[in-house]
Order: structure tokens, then C-alpha cells, then sequence
């Protein structure tokens, strides 16, 4: 049954639905179906052990629309029509976001300290005044912004003539539109110093805004990191941060994907990855460096 034919997508819906009913079954069959279109479009792969966690957040989004079966959701998420507004929904519901500011002191210690103090010395020879650095996979835009406000309390007051741009991007747009609004609430901000939060927020009904000197900093944006047109025009970076995304990729979809990231960087320009993410066996393109309580890969 393809249900695309009497289907309409609602514009805007939540992804998880209060309707009960009662659970499909996903059959070995379906599940491999929905693993390679995941795999095909995203380069995210899904273990067998993940099989109950996919079965479950589809489950929310059908509950939703009154599908009944994965077949029919699928052939829904297939369809050139409906499926084109649906596919956003999909993505967001297998993903997971979950981060907070300042989640990687190490990385912004050394950003700040080292890495940004000589690439400017590098663009001064060069008499370039801006630096790009790419929060991928930046989820709700709380690296982005925290990489922002280090950059205007560390950084601005050394170089003043010095211009930062921080593009954050994320397969999931429901994300994307959060770090674009620039609003959080206390899970998010748990990790802050005071000194920033005071400095750099606006407390208002329970929620902590952005101040616009560091939002402009910072622009979001739809991306998929498997998806070869898409990263052609990401380039130009001068630190790219990524992490916790590699954890999600087989050995094939790794390589791509730092191949990318490769060609994105300036030379001499930085990679930081998680810290249960390395790239050994995976890329021998970049030189590995030992920071206090972090690594760095550069490209030379």
C-alpha cells in the first residue's frame, strides 16, 4: 500500500504525538530497508543492537499521522511528494541532540590560547582580518556560541581588527531553528561560568538569551555531511569542529566524511573531534597533536 496518494504532511508538527496506539511491528525486512535509506542518504549506520531505538522514534512520528505500519511510513518517506516535507521529520526523529555550552573546556582552552593566536599571526602576513571556524553537527547551536563568546572575551581585546564567522550546521532542522533563535533554558546552560552567563546572556521568564554581539557571530544552517554537493561549499575554515559524529559512521562512511572535512580546512588549519573518536585507520592526512588534556589534527 503506498499511502503518499491520500496523505497530506501538516507543516509544522511536533515530531513525538500524545496519540496512543497500539505499536507495529518492524520486521527484519523493514528494518534493513529503513538502515540502507539511512545509510544511502546520511552515511549514518544503525546497528543491530539500534534496532529497538529506530522501531520506537518512528513509532512517535506514525503514532502522529495515523500510519499504521513501517512499510506504509516508509513508502511515505520514499515519495517524491509528500516524502520531500516528511524527510526533515524523519531525520529529526533518528537523531539524537545532545549537548550543552562549554561541553569541551580542553578544546576551547586550546582554541583560545594557541590555535587561534597563530593562525591570525599566519593571516596577518596575508593581511586577512577574518576567521571561519565550523561547528558541524553543532545540534542546537551551543558550541557555536560558546566558541563566539571565547573568541569576544579572549581573543577581540588582542586583535582587535580581527572578525570571527562560526557556521554551525546539523542534518536536523528542528535544531537548527533553535540555534538560530538563540534561546535555552537550564538544561542547556548548566555548564556556563557565571562570568559568561552574566556577561553574555539575557535572563527572561526562566529562559537565557544570547546577546546580539555574539549571535551575529554565528549563522546555522541544513547540512548533511554525506551529502558530496552540500560540503563542495563549505570551504575556507580555519578550525572545524566535529565531534561526536564519527561514532555513528561505519568505516566507509568515516573516511568520506574526514575527506570532506579535509578539503573544507585552509592549510594549517585545525580538526577537533570527540574524545571517543579517533582517526586512526581512518585518514593519515592530517598531523595528530597533543594539547593539555585534548588532541588536535592539523592539516599542513
Amino acid at each position: 500500500m503506498n499511502l503518499t496518494q491520500n496523505l497530506k504532511i501538516p507543516e509544522q508538527v511536533p515530531a513525538e504525538s500524545p496519540i496512543l496506539a497500539r505499536p507495529a511491528l518492524m520486521t527484519g525486512i523493514i528494518f534493513e530497508a529503513i538502515r540502507k535509506y539511512i545509510y544511502e542518504n546520511s552515511g549514518i549506520y544503525f546497528q543491530d543492537n539500534k534496532k529497538y531505538f529506530l522501531e520506537s522514534r518512528l513509532q512517535r512520528r506514525m503514532n502522529f499521522l495515523g500510519v499504521k505500519k513501517f512499510e506504509e511510513y516508509f513508502d511515505l518517506i520514499k515519495s517524491n511528494t509528500a516524502g520531500a516535507s516528511e524527510r526533515k521529520y524523519f531525520f529529526e526523529a533518528i537523531t539524537i541532540n545532545e549537548t550543552f555550552f562549554f561541553r569541551n573546556q580542553p578544546q576551547l582552552d586550546v582554541l583560545a590560547s594557541q590555535i587561534l593566536p597563530e593562525i591570525i599571526a599566519s593571516k596577518s602576513t596575508l593581511n586577512r582580518n577574518k576567521l571561519k571556524i565550523w561547528s558541524a553537527a553543532s545540534s542546537s547551536g551551543e558550541e557555536a556560541y560558546s566558541i563566539a563568546m571565547i573568541f569576544q572575551d579572549l581573543i577581540k581585546p588582542r586583535f582587535p581588527n580581527m572578525e570571527l564567522e562560526v557556521v554551525g550546521t546539523d542534518i536536523n532542522n528542528a535544531v537548527i531553528d533553535t540555534a538560530s533563535a538563540g534561546v535555552y533554558r537550564d538544561y542547556s546552560i548548566r555548564n556556563t561560568p557565571p562570568y559568561y552567563l552574566k556577561k553574555y546572556f539575557k535572563h527572561v521568564n526562566g529562559t537565557y538569551e544570547i546577546l546580539p554581539e555574539i549571535k551575529k557571530m554565528a549563522n546555522f544552517k541544513l547540512l548533511n555531511l554525506y551529502d558530496d554537493s552540500m560540503m563542495r561549499a563549505m570551504f575556507g575554515f580555519d578550525v572545524i569542529f566535529c565531534a561526536n559524529v564519527l561514532i555513528y559512521f561505519d568505516q566507509a562512511s568515516k573516511t568520506k566524511v574526514i575527506s570532506n572535512l579535509y578539503n573544507s580546512l585552509n592549510k594549517g588549519g585545525y580538526l577537533f573531534i570527540g574524545y571517543s573518536e579517533t582517526l586512526h585507520g581512518i585518514s593519515k592526512a592530517f598531523k595528530l597533536l597533543s594539547f593539555p588534556n585534548t588532541v588536535g589534527y592539523k592539516k599542513e
